[in-house]
């Protein structure tokens, strides 16, 4: 002790000497923390284990050899000399640097001769892998760069990726020209790639598609700021297959590209353009002259261009068939007359007009007569067409088969009529949605023809027509088989009894939805004349419907398989006679807010459900959920809301 407590520093503390002979070496032992004063070794000899080796001139440590000490070039190597996608898609998922790597080799770069000698030996066609008949698609959080390579690598052996879709992107590690660039080394077979909300993809990662993905045939951009003409030039340099374009709240894609696109894109059939604020009368102008005989689908929607792109439109869009015209507040009557003279679109078969203030009755009756094939014509938010202005159209469209008018209140009950007395004999369908200006007058009608060839009548929110209006439809319309009148509170028994009396041929499809003034007495009188025909019939939000209709329908409809009752008075009385039904084979049944449907009629339920596919129990508030479960476990085959 007297030894310890006389020790000044300059002895070596330890009796037999210092461990090490390089005093420089004491670190390379256990570090001393700071609660640790004095270290005193054991006399006994020290066992040290691996990664350690003690000997008695220095401690030194194992270094352990790994593949990882290689550089990414020498990684690069090994990995293009695997024989086959298998054994690439195994290395992908040993780590995120190995995936990376994996996702960077383009085919041309990998070492084909020992993937071609060991598909010999297996037997299997070495050109599946290039079919691209593989689809994924990634939303939210799942949308990384990471995801992406791994898709890259492992549908390369699996088929190829055909289609590829990317709607939004992880805030904290999302999309970014690198995911992009890993599907275009490894994905050369991509034909449909869509990309909705990608704010962190530029012109680099389209680029690289262009590069790598040749076969590409359809492009779908919607809100890429990032992404410019510089990426579309690419894409139009080098994917020449490219048929369908799609171009959506992009605000750096302008007419350049547009013109670049028309030129070189030879298969180019479809074309949609919205709300780009760079996109003007040019760039129109330069698409539609270039792919005047092969484009056939075209949308405009929210654009800054005038009517020298619908003077183009008219002109040059020979082989247009469908059309879409939407938002364009700087489209005057002028060009509205103009593509209808233009005589260009004679193959024209589908047109949609929406909240463009420009058109008015003269130039849609120019446009009728300018497409004289013209069979589906959709008019939406037109403040400035009239009842002239449609009766002249219907009158000129001589091929018109449908036509729907939605919030076009200048349209009232005359002009509807108007079309009915002045349509082609080819005339099936009419839809009318919330249009104010109908009225329920009575309409006094010359000495008339009745349009044979309408099959279907929609009348939805317009809250003017009423019972003098049915009076007339009935002598109108005779072989209507689809009668929607939805939200129509003015209709009551009284108007709707005779005009099911007029109906020469069996109704098939009725949508009588918030009628709340009709009662069972049009229920039980349709189920009566029409049963043997009647397959779709929806009843809800009717509040005068009770048990009453629910009997007639079993005794009657036998051919009935989608019922909707809900919201209306029904008890378990009307389910037990729907049970009771010796023919009814309902598939889809919605009872839903029918708040006094117990589960007294469980047993009703179940024999209904042998049938059924779809059944509704939402807001049947005396239904318990252990009732549900008893039904979900004996209905196996329906689908239950509850």
């Amino acid at each position: 002790m007297s030894k310890i407590f006389g020790f000044s520093g300059n002895d070596d503390f330890c009796p037999r000497g210092s461990i090490y002979s390089n005093p420089k070496e004491q670190s390379l032992f256990l570090s001393r923390g700071n609660h640790v004063d004095v270290y005193f070794p054991s006399r006994k000899r020290s066992r040290v284990e691996a990664p350690f080796i003690f000997t008695e001139e220095r401690f030194e440590q194992k270094k352990q050899t790994s593949i990882d000490v290689l550089p990414d070039e020498c990684l690069f190597e090994v990995f293009r000399r695997l024989p086959d996608g298998e054994e690439r898609s195994a290395c992908a998922s040993v780590s995120k640097r190995w995936l990376m790597l994996l996702s960077n080799i383009r085919k041309d770069e990998l070492h084909l001769k020992a993937e071609k000698e060991n598909n010999e030996k297996k037997g299997e066609d070495e050109e599946v892998e290039s079919d691209g008949y593989l689809s994924r698609s990634l939303e939210g959080k799942k949308a990384t760069d990471v995801r992406l390579a791994a898709i890259a690598v492992g549908t390369a052996c699996r088929g190829g990726l055909g289609k590829l879709s990317i709607r939004g992107s992880n805030a904290v590690c999302g999309v970014t020209n690198l995911g992009l660039k890993a599907i275009a080394h490894g994905c050369p077979s991509l034909k449909v790639l869509s990309l909705w909300n990608m704010t962190s993809v530029g012109d680099e990662g389209l680029c690289e598609i262009a590069d790598g993905c040749p076969l590409l045939e359809k492009l779908d951009l919607c809100q890429c700021p990032a992404i410019s003409d510089k990426a579309l030039l690419a894409i139009a340099k080098k994917c020449p297959n490219l048929t369908e374009l799609t171009i959506e709240s992009c605000s750096n894609i302008g007419n350049e590209s547009l013109k670049a696109v028309a030129q070189s894109c030879p298969n180019l059939k479809c074309i949609t353009i919205k709300n780009c604020s760079l996109v003007g009368d040019q760039g129109i102008a330069s698409l539609l002259s270039s792919t005047s005989y092969i484009l056939t689908k075209l949308k405009l929607q929210a654009l800054n261009i005038t009517d020298v792109s619908l003077a183009v439109i008219g002109h040059y869009g020979k082989a247009i068939t469908d059309l879409v015209l939407n938002g364009l507040p700087t489209v005057s009557e002028r060009g509205f007359w103009v593509m209808g003279n233009g005589h260009g679109l004679q193959k024209l078969k589908s047109l949609t007009i929406a909240s463009c203030q420009g058109v008015t009755d003269a130039g849609l009756e120019a446009v009728g007569k300018g497409c004289p094939n013209l069979k589906h014509c959709c008019l939406r938010k037109c403040a400035f067409v009239s009842d002239n202005g449609l009766v002249t159209f219907a009158k000129a469209a001589g091929s018109l088969e449908n036509l729907q008018v939605e919030e076009c209140h200048r349209f009232t009950q005359f002009g509807f009529f108007g079309v009915l007395l002045n349509c082609g004999a080819k005339l099936k369908a009419i839809s009318l949605v919330y249009c104010l200006g109908m009225k329920d007058l009575n309409v006094g009608l010359p000495v008339f023809s009745p349009c044979q060839s309408l099959r279907s009548l929609s009348i939805r929110n317009c809250p003017g027509f009423g019972n003098a209006n049915l009076a007339a439809l009935g002598k109108l319309c005779p072989q209507l088989e689809h009668v929607e009148f939805s939200g129509l509170e003015g209709i009551t028994d009284t108007g709707f009894l005779p005009l099911l009396e007029s109906f020469e041929g069996g109704l098939s499809k009725v949508n009588l939805s918030g009628c709340v003034n009709l009662t069972d007495k049009v229920v039980s009188s349709m189920a009566e004349q029409h049963g043997l025909t009647l397959e779709i019939l929806n009843l809800e939000g009717c509040k005068k419907i009770s048990d009453v209709s629910l009997v007639s329908i079993a005794e009657n409809c036998s051919v009935l398989s989608d019922l909707d009752v809900s919201k209306c008075t029904i008890t378990d009385f009307g389910i037990v006679a729907l049970a009771r039904a010796n023919f009814l084979s309902l598939q889809i049944l919605s009872v839903s807010g029918c708040s006094l449907i117990s589960e007294k009629s469980l047993p009703a339920f179940a024999k209904i459900g042998r049938t059924l596919l779809g059944l509704n129990l939402q807001q049947c508030k005396l239904i318990s959920s252990r009732t549900v479960d008893r039904l979900v476990e004996a209905l196996w085959r329906c689908d239950i809301l509850s």
